[in-house]
């Protein structure tokens, strides 16, 4: 479901009404990753504005908050958490039977790994119009449009 021929950020989110956030774009924007932080923080800006209810997972928010847990860095755990639970027009979405059900399909159907699974079928099973992720392992998977991040090029990340 690829908007073929255009790697445009604005352009790939013209029809998205329900954005996925996988965990990188997630990570990139709470730890202001200099080489994405333009595009992500334009497509939170839509979040923040309303124009796009951002969805997560349990997986989001288990992966996230990894590397704060390791480094014993509080308000890093505390920013992961209150984004991707509490975030502004953002729905957290607990992982249930329908879920997992339609993760097992996913990962029988595309050979994923169980994580991107359960996150696809996170994003499918709420509606979702894309998903938003920098890992291009999954861009085959064609029941979502799948953005990923490193295919924006700098140029047309602006809104």
């Amino acid at each position: 479901m690829e908007i073929e021929g255009t790697n445009n950020i604005t352009d790939r989110l013209h029809n998205v009404s329900r954005l996925f956030l996988d965990t990188a774009p997630v990570i990139y924007y709470v730890e202001k990753n200099e080489r994405y932080l333009d595009c992500v923080k334009a497509i939170f800006d839509r979040i923040d504005d309303g124009l796009i209810i951002a969805v997560t997972s349990p997986v989001t928010l288990a992966e996230c908050l990894v590397h704060p847990y390791r480094r014993g860095i509080v308000q890093l755990q505390k920013d992961f958490f209150d984004l991707i639970v509490n975030g502004e027009n953002t729905v957290f979405t607990p992982i249930d039977q329908t879920i997992s059900r339609k993760a097992a399909q996913l990962r029988a159907s595309h050979n994923l790994s169980l994580a991107d699974a359960l996150q696809l079928a996170t994003a499918l099973t709420a509606g979702c119009d894309a998903f938003l992720t920098n890992d291009s392992e999954i861009k085959h998977v064609v029941e979502l449009d799948v953005i990923v991040l490193s295919e924006m090029t700098e140029s047309n990340q602006g809104f």
